[in-house]
C-alpha cells in the first residue's frame, strides 16, 4: 500500500456503538486516541492502540489456526462482516493463499449450507413472496450510490445445481473480488438475490432452510418478477453495472439478450468465461506462435457457457481474417446427446448457429450411430483445442487425451467446469496421459504438477482475471452499455501478461498477486474503446486518469464526528 496517499477523512452523525457495528467505519483496535475521544468510544475498546500492521499480524495468525476449508471461509467473512477495511487489508497481502476461501471453490461449500452459517445480512433478499412490493424493496436498501450490482436466482450455483437462497455466496463473493482485484469502493457494492423458490428437495425439506420454501416460478410469472425488478433497479439507480450470475441455462441467456440494451449489464458466465478462455487459449497460442483462426475446437458443454465462448473466439477469429461462416465450421460442440450437428434435431436456436453440416460427418468412424460422441469428434475433426463445461467429472478419458496429442504436437486442453469434484479431468491425469505436452487451465485452483523431472504449472481459468478490470472501466467511465468488443479487449490485454509467452513452463496466467495490476490495466484500455465509442456519460478524455480516480485502497480513514474542526 502507498504511503503517499492522503487519507480519506469521513465525517459521521452515528454514535459510538453504531460506528463499531459499521464494517467500512470499524477500524477496531486501530482508532486512535483523538478518534476514541471525539467518536465517544473510550472504554468501549482494549487501551491499546494498534497499527494495521500489527492488526494483520493477529487476525493472520487467528487465520491460520483454522484448520478446514470452511473454517477458513467463515474467519473472513466474519472479518469482512466487522472490519471490512481490515479484511480487504489481509486478502491482499495474502492473495494466492486466501482467493479459493474467499470465492472458488469454497464459496460453493458454504451456499450448500447457508442456512445454518448464515449470521449476519449482506446484500439484498428479493423474494417472490412480496413480488407486489417490489418498488418498496427496492426503496428499501440502505445505499443512495450503487456502482455494481451482482445479481443470482440460485439457480445453477458454480457446478453444484440449485442452491436457492444459499446462491447468495455468490454476489457476495464476486464483489469482494470486484474490489480486491478491481479496486471498487465495497460501499458502492450491492450483492442481490431473487429468492424465486427451489426445486431442491433437500432444501424444500430442510426445516432451517431460510428461503421461500415454494418450487420456482417459472414461464411469464418469472419474467414479470424479474423485470418488475430491472425496471426499479433502473430508477433508483440509472447509472449502475448490472451483472447477471449463474442463473439457469434456460435464462442466462435470455435475461442477458433481453436487457443488455435496457440497462448496462452483462452475464459472467457467458461473457467472462468466455473472454478468459480466450485470453488462455490466445497465450497458449502466442507461446506456439500460431494463430486462433487456424485452429479447430472442440467444446464438450452445449449450454450458455459453452456457446459464449464459442461466440467470442468466432469474433476473434474475425479480427484475424475469417468470415464468420468460415469460423464458426471450425467449432464441434457437443452436448449430452454428442455432437449438435444437421443430421439430428437441435431445438436449441443457440445451438444451432454453431451446428456442423452433415456433409462433415457423413464419413467420419463413429463407435455409436446413435450419436456421435465426443470421443469421436477428437479423433475424426483433429482437434487442437479442447474444453470442458459439462459439470462431468471424468468425462475427459485417457483415449481423448491420448487421440489429441496424436493430432497436436501441443494440444491446449482445459476443463473448466467447478468445482473440483466436477471437473471433466483432473490436471495429474491430463499431464500423465499426455506426457507433459498439454497446455492446462482448469476451472477449480489447481495445483504445480512435478512431472519427469520437470514442475507443471497449471493455471485456473478464473473469470476474476477479466471481469474486475472490465467492471472497473464500466464504472470510471459510467459506460452505458458493456459490449463484446470489450471483452476482447480484455482477453487480448491479459493474453500479453502471460508468463508461458517467456518459459514453456510457465503458467498461461499472471499470478494473482499481480492481478490488481493487470486489472487496472485491462481497465486503462477498455475505458480507452468506451471513450473512443463514445458510450461515457463522464467528462474526462483521459482513460488512465479516469480509471485511477476511481480506485479505492484498502486504507483507514480518518473519522470525524460531524461539525468537529
Amino acid at each position: 500500500m502507498s504511503e503517499n496517499r492522503k487519507p480519506r477523512v469521513i465525517e459521521t452523525n452515528l454514535g459510538p456503538q453504531e460506528i463499531l457495528r459499521t464494517p467500512l467505519l470499524n477500524k477496531g483496535t486501530g482508532f486512535t486516541e483523538k478518534e476514541r475521544e471525539e467518536l465517544g468510544l473510550k472504554g468501549l475498546l482494549p487501551h491499546h492502540v494498534s497499527d494495521i500492521k500489527e492488526q494483520l499480524q493477529r487476525r493472520y495468525r487467528n487465520y491460520s489456526k483454522r484448520k478446514t476449508d470452511l473454517a477458513r471461509y467463515v474467519y473472513l467473512t466474519t472479518l469482512q462482516d466487522r472490519n471490512e477495511v481490515l479484511f480487504y487489508r489481509l486478502a491482499s497481502e495474502h492473495t494466492e493463499e486466501m482467493l479459493p476461501y474467499i470465492y472458488t471453490p469454497t464459496v460453493g461449500d458454504a451456499s450448500l449450507d447457508y442456512s445454518n452459517l448464515y449470521s449476519q445480512n449482506r446484500g439484498v433478499y428479493i423474494a417472490y413472496a412480496y413480488k407486489d412490493q417490489m418498488k418498496q424493496m427496492i426503496k428499501n436498501i440502505p445505499r443512495n450510490n450503487v456502482d455494481v450490482i451482482v445479481v443470482t436466482d440460485g439457480s445453477r450455483i458454480l457446478g453444484l445445481g440449485d442452491m436457492g437462497i444459499g446462491g447468495m455466496t455468490i454476489p457476495v463473493g464476486k464483489l469482494s473480488l470486484y474490489t480486491l482485484f478491481g479496486g471498487v469502493d465495497p460501499s458502492r457494492t450491492l450483492p442481490v438475490i431473487l429468492d424465486v423458490g427451489t426445486n431442491n428437495p433437500k432444501l424444500l425439506d430442510d426445516p432451517l432452510y431460510l428461503g421461500w420454501r415454494h418450487s420456482r416460478i417459472t414461464g411469464q410469472e418469472y419474467d414479470d418478477f424479474v423485470d418488475s425488478f430491472v425496471q426499479e433497479i433502473k430508477k433508483r439507480f440509472p447509472d449502475v453495472l448490472l451483472q447477471w450470475e449463474d442463473f439457469s441455462r434456460d435464462n442466462a441467456s435470455t435475461l442477458l439478450n433481453r436487457y443488455q440494451d435496457q440497462i448496462c449489464s452483462f452475464n459472467d458466465d457467458i461473457q467472462g468465461t468466455a473472454s478468459v478462455a480466450l485470453a488462455g487459449i490466445l497465450a497458449s497460442l502466442k507461446s506456439l506462435g500460431k494463430n486462433l483462426k487456424d485452429q479447430h475446437i472442440a467444446i464438450a458443454g452445449g449450454g450458455s457457457a459453452g456457446l459464449g465462448i464459442a461466440s467470442l473466439l468466432v469474433k476473434s477469429m474475425m479480427q484475424e481474417g475469417l468470415t464468420e461462416k468460415q469460423a464458426k465450421s471450425r467449432f464441434y460442440i457437443t452436448d449430452r446427446d454428442g455432437l449438435i450437428h444437421s443430421g439430428r434435431e437441435i431445438t436449441d436456436k443457440a445451438q444451432k448457429v454453431f451446428e456442423q453440416s452433415a456433409e462433415t460427418t457423413k464419413d467420419w468412424s463413429v463407435k455409436d450411430k446413435s450419436g456421435i460422441a465426443l470421443e469421436d469428434v477428437v479423433s475424426n475433426a483433429k482437434p487442437s483445442i479442447l474444453l470442458g463445461l459439462t459439470a462431468h467429472p471424468k468425462l475427459f478419458t485417457q483415449e481423448i487425451i491420448k487421440t489429441m496429442c496424436k493430432n497436436t504436437e501441443r494440444p491446449v486442453i482445459f476443463p473448466l467446469s467447478n468445482p473440483t469434484s466436477k471437473a471433466e479431468a483432473s490436471p495429474e491425469d491430463i499431464t500423465k496421459w499426455s506426457k507433459g505436452k498439454a497446455i492446462i487451465a482448469t476451472g477449480s485452483p489447481p495445483k504445480t504438477i512435478d512431472y519427469d523431472g520437470r514442475s507443471v504449472n497449471v493455471a485456473q481459468c478464473n473469470n476474476v482475471y477479466i471481469f474486475p478490470g472490465v467492471g472497473l472501466a464500466t464504472i470510471a467511465t459510467k459506460s452505458s452499455v458493456v459490449t463484446d468488443e470489450m471483452f476482447l479487449i480484455a482477453a487480448d490485454v491479459l493474453s500479453n501478461k502471460s508468463p508461458l509467452l517467456n518459459d514453456p513452463d510457465g503458467s498461461i496466467f499472471p499470478r494473482i498477486k499481480n492481478l490488481r495490476e493487470v486489472s487496472k490495466e485491462i481497465a486503462i484500455e477498455v475505458a480507452r474503446h468506451v471513450l473512443e465509442k463514445g458510450y461515457a456519460k463522464v467528462d474526462g478524455k483521459d482513460p488512465q486518469k479516469l480509471v485511477e480516480k476511481t480506485l479505492w485502497y484498502p486504507e483507514y480513514p480518518i473519522i470525524k464526528k460531524r461539525g468537529s474542526i
